[in-house]
């Protein structure tokens, strides 16, 4: 067997366990980005499982990143919410980096929600709007390189619509409800760490971007290899800044503040758009 699958199915049975001990089976899985981790807090009669306790499982080292699995109910779901996500620049490998995903997928999850904190690349965008992912473009290396695990997916997966169009129609239309202004737009994943020069921001808008972040479209590529339907969101901390702007710099405090501060919003949209899943 490839020595991947024993990976994921080893962390997949100790966690099934634990869910089994609590009568628990997730149908939603939600990964909360840096300062995201407030909707954590919603979730009902929560078990916490730690990164660390899981075998083979990688740990989180990111700022605003707790490092932690949290299953319950949310909205009426049974949730499995990754609070903190492993991301490339940390220094894992790909399969790493994307394992929780193909570990909820056996966990037998049938939507996964993904959330960052992102900068804007798109002029119009503010620090605190809420932007809705309708396409990404990745300068992340691809997860699926490498043998194919036929077990979760085709070797040439189809990534015409990566974002699920009934679960962005459905964010809309809660959005609408709810009086949340929500942007819409073209999340740009590149490796990191560092942030983004006034010229890099330059070359994002031209080919296409509005938002750009170190996370998410492998998670999302792996998902779509998976066949689940995808629902992904960007927390807009920081804006583009221009080359001659000699006073500013990017703080990533700041931005798991800013991050923080919009939870209260991208909660109450999460939680009202897996009621009507």
């Amino acid at each position: 067997m490839d020595t991947r699958l024993n990976i994921i199915h080893s962390a997949a049975d100790y966690i099934r366990a634990i869910l089994a001990a609590n009568a628990l089976e997730p149908k939603v899985g939600i990964v909360l980005g840096s300062g995201l981790g407030r909707l954590s807090d919603e979730i009902k009669g929560q078990v916490v499982i730690p990164y660390k306790d899981i075998p083979g499982f990688p740990v989180s080292t990111a700022i605003g990143h707790k490092g932690n699995f949290i299953v319950g109910k949310l909205s009426g779901k049974t949730v499995i919410a990754m609070q903190g996500r492993i991301h490339y620049y940390e220094g894992y490998e790909m399969d790493t980096v994307v394992l929780p995903i193909r570990v909820m997928k056996v966990l037998g999850i049938e939507y996964l929600f993904v959330s960052n904190a992102a900068g804007g690349v798109n002029t119009s965008f503010k620090t605190g709007d809420l932007m809705i992912i309708t396409d990404h473009i990745n300068q992340i290396p691809n997860p699926l390189i490498g043998p194919n695990m036929d077990e979760f997916g085709p070797r040439f997966p189809d990534m015409t619509r990566p974002y699920d169009p009934r679960l962005i129609a459905i964010a809309e239309e809660v959005g609408k409800e709810m009086g949340i202004e929500l942007r819409k737009g073209v999340y740009f994943g590149c490796t990191g760490p560092t942030y983004e020069t006034p010229h890099e921001y330059k070359y994002m808008r031209i080919v296409g971007a509005d938002a750009v972040g170190m996370s998410t479209t492998p998670e999302v590529i792996v998902a779509r290899h998976a066949d689940i339907p995808v629902f992904g969101m960007s927390v807009i901390t920081d804006v583009a800044h221009e080359d001659d702007d000699t006073e500013y710099v990017t703080d990533g405090e700041e931005i798991v503040r800013q991050a923080d501060a919009a939870a209260v919003k991208m909660t109450a949209l999460f939680k009202a758009i897996i009621q009507r899943i």
